[in-house]
């Protein structure tokens, strides 16, 4: 009788547990398979791609309400990411020089130099197939993921599903991301639950959409998997983004230039407006510049005055990555700062000949 008693007790709690567990499951997580769009989705996947239904739908029975990861590694990264503030010194507030101390402060060039020399076969091989130069690849790492620090916070496919099937502006963008996502998921066989990105579903070092990854990403170190989350993948997938995009070898990707005035508002500027020099009377490159192609005017607004670039087709290959003049000329000016620093780190070692062949 004691043993059949234990073991009722046993059970009771057992089953309690149970219902704890779906209790907070339902509790934190939406049942996205009573929408009609979803249904549409799942039917769409069955037929197109052969996605099993049953797979699906278990899937979207529990959507998380909150895709965020709580990760006391994540809040120490950062708390190293954020910018300090409460100086009494005037910062300026132009905003360029807002985007700036953004992406371009945080020690980014010492880690840029560091992660280039540690991975430089991969940069290496990554030229020799691509034609793309490492510091604008490390840039972009830089930029996107602070050298695979900062991955994401947030579950993608939980993420993609909320920005798909609610009210969005961008609904049919973010279902055919969720689409090449799971798409990517069973090509590569990882499990959708546990693929963590930024809020809008980019993913990895290089934070594709999976959209990119579909298109742009390489299993670069041949071991038969495709993992944006590791450097080799990644190196060798932005230059691939950079090459199919029309990146020019040994081509330049901006330059500074002089004009008269602080306020410059003679030609309309930005990536999608292109001249020819000759065009662009009283501007003049600050330095030598043997471009002979066409340029765009890339205006930075400061808190006192515009600085002027000169942008190439290269910095155009930039935009595609993020179409903004902004980024584009963050990622020029870190990679530089990279470069000349590992140069200089490095000048007498044989290490250097990472830049034999692009200097």
């Amino acid at each position: 009788m004691k043993n059949l008693f234990t073991k009722g007790i046993v059970l009771n709690i057992l089953k309690v547990l149970l219902l704890s567990v779906l209790g907070s499951k339902l509790l934190f997580s939406l049942d996205y398979n009573q929408k009609d769009e979803v249904k549409k989705f799942i039917d769409k996947m069955d037929k197109e791609f052969n996605y099993n239904k049953t797979y699906l739908q278990k899937l979207f029975k529990y959507v998380k309400k909150n895709p965020y990861v709580i990760s006391k590694k994540i809040t120490k990264n950062r708390k190293k990411l954020n910018i300090k503030s409460g100086t009494k010194k005037h910062k300026p507030q132009g905003k360029w020089e807002i985007y700036a101390r953004l992406h371009l402060e945080n020690n980014q060039t010492a880690l840029g130099v560091k992660f280039m020399h540690k991975h430089q076969k991969i940069f290496q091989k990554a030229y020799k197939k691509y034609g793309v130069a490492p510091e604008y690849i490390t840039a972009i790492i830089g930029i996107e993921s602070y050298y695979g620090k900062n991955r994401g916070r947030y579950y993608v496919f939980d993420s993609l599903a909320h920005l798909a099937f609610s009210t969005n502006k961008r609904k049919k963008f973010y279902q055919y991301q969720l689409q090449e996502f799971l798409r990517m998921c069973y090509r590569e066989q990882v499990e959708p639950r546990a693929v963590k990105g930024s809020k809008s579903g980019a993913i990895g070092l290089a934070q594709f959409m999976p959209s990119n990854y579909t298109h742009y990403a390489v299993d670069f170190n041949n071991d038969k998997k495709i993992r944006i989350s590791q450097a080799d993948d990644a190196i060798g997938s932005i230059a691939n983004y950079f090459k199919e995009n029309g990146w020019k070898e040994n081509e330049p990707v901006a330059t500074r230039v002089r004009y008269k005035g602080n306020r410059f508002q003679t030609f309309k500027t930005g990536y999608e407006h292109k001249y020819h020099r000759k065009e662009l009377i009283n501007i003049k490159p600050r330095n030598n510049f043997s471009y002979k192609k066409k340029v765009m005017l890339i205006k930075l607004e400061r808190e006192k005055y515009d600085e002027l670039w000169y942008g190439t087709h290269n910095f155009y290959v930039i935009t595609r990555y993020n179409h903004s003049d902004y980024y584009a000329m963050v990622v020029h000016q870190l990679a530089q700062k990279i470069k000349k620093s590992y140069l200089a780190k490095y000048k007498h070692s044989k290490k250097r000949k990472l830049y034999v062949a692009n200097k």
